[in-house]
């Protein structure tokens, strides 16, 4: 099977380039570094001949609520169109528990507009929801850091390993369209202020985490329900000790 993966240079795109190609299928690792881009529209047709998935898991390099929003917006119509053109039978998009919950936020903003042109297209679809990745935990507590401290709130999440994200996307490039949405988390839910204690702990960080109810989510409100799963989520199984004892 001929799989195009947008986005394969990335944190997921090259662990699910690899996991496919191991698996046997024909995979093109589609980014502007190879001469893809969705958003100039720049060797989609080449790339798309012959496809059979598009599993599109890039990010937009901005979070400006402008830029991040013209991203999704231009890459997802060209995307679809070009998929449209070529005969694509199934098109699969990493997007994120919560997208709906949280439109105070551009990026969810954005990424709810990526997911309503999908669902508008003629092209059969599967979006695979998924919570935020350990590897970003880092980034959750520079956003929140000033000085020594780090202001966070108490609000609960259920993060997950990357390469758990990458087995379950190169699982749903090859089964039958959802033409639906599910959703992915870690194996247990964590305290936001706590995950990032944790963190900061394990690499020896001197940072202190200070519990702040009113503090936000990279600037957005939240709550225990803005960053966690609904009913019966599919979960993957690596935990956020066993992740942190093998990377910090």
């Amino acid at each position: 099977m001929k799989i195009v993966v947008i986005g394969g240079s990335g944190l997921i795109g090259m662990k699910l380039v690899k996991n496919l190609r191991q698996q046997g299928h024909e995979v093109v690792a589609a980014s502007p570094s190879s001469g893809v881009n969705a958003i100039t529209g720049e060797g989609l047709a080449q790339a798309l001949a012959g496809a059979q998935v598009v599993v599109d898991v890039a990010n937009s390099p901005s979070f400006e609520d402008k830029a991040v929003l013209a991203f999704f917006e231009t890459s997802g119509r060209n995307l679809l169109a070009a998929e449209t053109a070529a005969g694509v039978g199934h098109h699969v998009a990493l997007s994120v528990v919560g997208t709906d919950r949280l439109l105070a936020s551009g990026y969810f903003r954005a990424k709810m507009a990526q997911e309503n042109l999908i669902k508008a297209s003629p092209v059969p679809y599967t979006i695979v929801r998924a919570t935020q990745f350990f590897e970003f935990v880092g980034s959750i507590a520079q956003s929140a850091t000033e000085g020594q401290t780090v202001r966070l709130p108490p609000a609960l999440m259920q993060p997950i390993a990357s390469d758990d994200v990458a087995a379950v996307m190169a699982e749903a490039a090859v089964k039958d369209p959802l033409n639906g949405t599910m959703e992915l988390a870690g194996p247990e839910p964590i305290r936001l202020d706590e995950l990032v204690r944790r963190f900061l702990s394990a690499n020896r960080d001197g940072r202190t985490v200070t519990t702040d109810a009113h503090a936000g989510y990279f600037g957005t409100p939240v709550n225990d329900q803005s960053l966690t799963p609904g009913d019966h989520p599919r979960l993957g199984p690596t935990r956020f000790e066993d992740w942190l004892r093998c990377t910090a």
